[in-house]
């Protein structure tokens, strides 16, 4: 084990013997600091320590062409310290070179994990493809700021995007580093997501259909190609479930005799029973069948639940004037049409599977309306007070 007192010129003049594959020069300024001479001439500085496990490593510093020889032993000295502190050098560049890129890390970890957790995550896969990956798929996990994420949060904005569909920009980006922490993935530490704002998004938006609305769209519905979208509008409009709750609907959770359908899993967490009304047992007894297909109403191509609805719903209101009007919206409808024929607040929240009253109070407003027509035909049914009546007042 040569040991000497590296410097410049013992550096610049060391040769490896002839016959030898390498000439390890050990410092005796700075314990384990090592100049490798090898036969071509090329030389290259390492620190050797032994780890926390008494297991010899050896840290590589840099080529000395291309770092001086002063800068190296600065280094050195900077990775015994925290050797000494009980760091791990090698084992923090070796994980290092494991930090995924996010493209890797969404196809490795992230889509395996929705795949199992979540029901729908089909317009997620859009976004992502269209405005998450080719922006950030490139950048490894420890490469991303918050600086990044907030400048693609606000060009959503720029450009149009609804607010809710821009806030999933950092929504996103706080889910993927959360997972990656939990899942124990390199480059994950922090999180650049974790401080961002949202954009402040008035989800109390209603839009209720008219009974003329509701017939412009069933025209439209009945003229159209897509036969499915007639069924699903009209069972969306009479059970008031949520869109993905009915696409994803089997026929062995639907009982025609008893008049339900059972809803295994719902947004709130619970299962629940859907009461079928008349008409709506009409509907589902007129819905095509297909041998071997278990869904209710799904892709007449692939026997599957549609992925996503959009394009085929965007023609459909828009051939009947309804620009605007969102799928939701026919839950909307259903809500108001219970609270205007008199129906509580209770009833309809349990109707439409809310799992706090507070969620139905939107529609509280639509009951007061009620109560108003109430109140003016009470008025009426007294009459108009007599010019007798009020001179007698006076």
């Amino acid at each position: 084990m040569p040991t000497a007192t590296l410097s410049t010129q013992l550096v610049n003049s060391a040769v490896c013997p002839e016959g030898r594959s390498k000439l390890d020069l050990y410092d005796t300024a700075v314990p384990g600091f090592i100049l490798e001479v090898r036969p071509s001439g090329g030389k290259t500085y390492h620190l050797r320590y032994r780890d926390q496990y008494g297991k010899q490593r050896q840290y590589k510093i840099g080529d000395a062409a291309s770092i001086s020889f002063t800068r190296a032993r600065d280094a050195a000295q900077r990775v015994r310290s925290r050797v000494v502190m009980g760091d791990s050098p090698m084992d923090e560049r070796r994980a290092q070179r494991t930090v995924p890129t996010l493209a890797e890390f969404i196809r490795d970890t992230y889509m395996p994990h929705i795949r199992v957790h979540r029901r729908n995550f089909q317009s997620t896969v859009s976004f992502l493809k269209l405005h998450v990956l080719p922006r950030f798929g490139h950048r490894r996990l420890d490469e991303i700021t918050p600086k990044m994420i907030s400048e693609a949060h606000d060009e959503l904005k720029v450009k149009g995007y609804a607010l809710s569909t821009a806030n999933k920009m950092p929504i996103l980006f706080k889910i993927f580093y959360n997972l990656a922490r939990r899942m124990k993935v390199q480059g994950a530490a922090s999180n650049p997501a974790q401080s961002l704002k949202l954009f402040q998004v008035n989800n109390m938006k209603e839009r209720y259909l008219t009974p003329e609305e509701v017939q412009r769209l069933r025209r439209v519905l009945e003229e159209g190609d897509n036969k499915q979208m007639k069924y699903i509008v009209t069972l969306l409009l009479m059970l008031g479930c949520r869109k993905r709750e009915l696409l994803e609907a089997r026929w062995e959770d639907v009982d025609l005799d008893r008049r339900t359908w059972f809803i295994p899993i719902s947004k709130s967490g619970r299962a629940r029973n859907v009461p079928l009304s008349s008409a709506a047992i009409e509907v589902l007894r007129s819905l095509p069948r297909w041998e071997g297909c278990t869904y209710v109403v799904p892709n007449p191509i692939t026997r599957k639940p549609f992925g996503n609805l959009h394009y085929p719903w965007d023609k459909v209101r828009r051939a009947a004037g309804l620009d605007g009007v969102r799928m939701h919206d026919l839950r909307h409808s259903f809500a108001s049409n219970l609270v205007n024929s008199g129906r509580s607040i209770y009833e309809v929240g349990k109707l439409l599977g809310h799992s706090q009253v507070k969620t139905t109070q939107r529609y509280a407003h639509l009951s007061d309306t009620v109560l108003m027509s109430a109140m003016e035909e009470a008025a009426n049914a007294v009459g108009p007070m007599r010019e007798e009546c009020r001179e007698e007042g006076e």
